[in-house]
């Protein structure tokens, strides 16, 4: 008779864990300052905000804009929300000792995706119709992107999303490469920024 097929133990991903945690806390705090600065030019448009530093660095032509409130309430909103989600699945790996249910794992990489598609659609936005450069936006995105990378490739590597054998090694052997993946996103983005926007010159000259 052969032997019945023994399921892997389960290690906790401690770090996947940590910088969940993390991120989330960096973009709650970003969407926090903005939903504040949103506040801030309800009361009075013509606000200066602390994160107006030029005519190409603000916070304030991003807000105003209806790219700024997609769904009919401010973006920040979303923010406050899926940070939240963000932070207590990271707290959740530390506090659960089995695994969490395959449709757990879904329905947070769902969000993930979405989020991530929200935050294409406004770099794109604030680089080619808007012309300006949000500093709490950009922090949303230095976090958004490499979540969703973590995110994505961990399900695919622990079958949570399934594939065929082959492209799970291959999603095992990519998780590791996540900081580097994430970097290449960021130098893509200055890149086109700087097509764009000439923001280096702009900036420092």
């Amino acid at each position: 008779m052969s032997e019945p097929v023994v399921a892997a133990p389960y290690r906790r991903p401690t770090v996947l864990a940590v910088f969940l945690i993390a991120a989330g806390v960096i973009g709650l705090w970003a969407a926090f300052m903005l939903t504040v600065d949103k506040f801030h030019l309800l009361e009075n448009p013509d606000a200066q905000l602390s994160c107006n530093f030029s005519v190409l660095v603000g916070c304030s032509k991003n807000l105003n804009s209806w790219q700024g409130s997609l769904l009919g309430f401010p973006n920040p909103v979303l923010g406050l929300g899926g940070w939240t989600a963000t932070i207590a699945v990271g707290v959740g790996l530390f506090a659960v000792r089995g695994r969490f249910a395959r449709w757990y794992w879904i329905a947070f990489n769902v969000g993930v995706v979405l989020a991530l598609a929200l935050v294409v659609f406004l770099i794109t936005q604030s680089l080619t119709v808007l012309n300006v450069l949000c500093p709490w936006c950009m922090v949303t995105w230095a976090v958004t992107i490499p979540t969703f990378w973590a995110v994505t490739l961990y399900n695919l590597k622990e079958g949570n999303i399934p594939v065929p054998e082959r492209a799970r090694r291959f999603f095992t052997a990519a998780y590791s490469w996540v900081p580097l993946i994430t970097i290449v996103c960021y130098a893509t983005v200055a890149i086109l920024a700087q097509i764009q926007l000439d923001w280096i010159h702009r900036a420092f000259v």
